[in-house]
């Protein structure tokens, strides 16, 4: 049985949850892939999926195999990459993720350069705002906005983002500027409902969170801002989002005083691939990029725009 192999079908199989979908993806027949994996237990002496009708799913044996299968295969494929030359210039397929918003303004515009410089470089371009898991996902690099919890990872610092209130001025002129987070309640407001989204709101500063009953829930952070943006209520954003709107006036931010700290936005990487040459050029593209369009928080652009 050729192990590594085996090892590759195993974790097409529980990262898809299909055998019939990792056969497609892998160019193989159902029968190889379903024999490869009896012959894999067979060997090890134990169960790593359980299967019925209708669902698959790991067994515990399976799920701790599965992270040394990943962990394996990784290392013996950059040890391939290295020995063959291929980092010590950038080819192949890099795989890149980013914030839905965030990586159409700002990571396209790098992938685009990266594409232009490097005619053997291909790009893989994933925009999520869930949290992709890099091993586990077979990402390479990752641009993430926030605290990061995984040390084993990478963090390249790119810029700050600050979190927002904003309004259009004809609704303010109407409704009343808040002057505390409190007075939200009697307000319209439009919700983004992202990943891990609620009604309640936080402030710094010492303000309490704020239980809010929104009059207009969207999926899309745009979708948000383009609803306050026509006086439909007030919306919450992060400053790159709405940098735009409020430089031309569209919006106007609000309760500032009561902001949050900045987040750090980084590109992070498994340190594993710190050989790479294709992360490489991505995060000199990267810093060039944002030393020509700075990554700052409100609180360093505000007084620009009104200049």
């Amino acid at each position: 049985m050729d192990r590594l192999g085996a090892m590759r079908i195993f974790v097409s199989v529980a990262k898809l949850g299909s055998f019939t979908e990792a056969a497609r993806r892998l160019q193989l027949s159902p029968s190889v892939v379903t024999r490869s994996i009896a012959q894999l237990e067979d060997a090890l002496g134990l169960t790593l999926l359980l299967r019925t009708t209708r669902s698959l799913r790991l067994t515990e044996r399976g799920d701790l195999y599965l992270e040394s299968c990943q962990q394996i295969l990784q290392d013996v494929d950059s040890a391939e990459r290295q020995v063959r030359g291929e980092d010590a210039k950038p080819r192949g397929t890099l795989k890149v993720a980013a914030p839905v918003v965030f990586g159409r303004l700002h990571v396209l515009p790098i992938v685009n350069r990266v594409l232009r410089e490097h005619r053997e470089v291909a790009v893989e371009l994933t925009l999520s705002d869930r949290n992709i898991q890099l091993v586990e996902e077979g990402v390479d690099v990752a641009v993430r906005i926030g605290e990061l919890a995984d040390s084993s990872l990478i963090a390249v610092k790119l810029g700050a983002v600050s979190r927002m209130v904003v309004a259009s001025a004809a609704y303010l002129k109407e409704r009343g500027v808040p002057k505390s987070p409190a007075d939200l309640a009697a307000h319209d407001i439009v919700a983004f409902e992202g990943l891990g989204a609620t009604n309640e709101w936080r402030f710094d500063g010492g303000a309490k969170p704020v239980h809010l009953e929104p009059r207009l829930i969207v999926n899309s952070v745009d979708a948000s801002i383009a609803a306050a943006e026509a006086g439909i209520g007030i919306t919450r954003a992060l400053s790159y989002q709405v940098k735009a709107s409020v430089a031309a006036g569209r919006l106007t931010p609000i309760l500032q005083q009561f902001a949050p700290p900045p987040s750090p936005v980084n590109v992070i990487y498994p340190a594993r691939r710190i050989a790479s040459a294709n992360i490489a050029v991505f995060i000199k593209t990267a810093r060039a990029y944002f030393k020509a369009h700075p990554l700052v928080p409100v609180e360093e652009w505000r007084p620009r725009l009104k200049g």
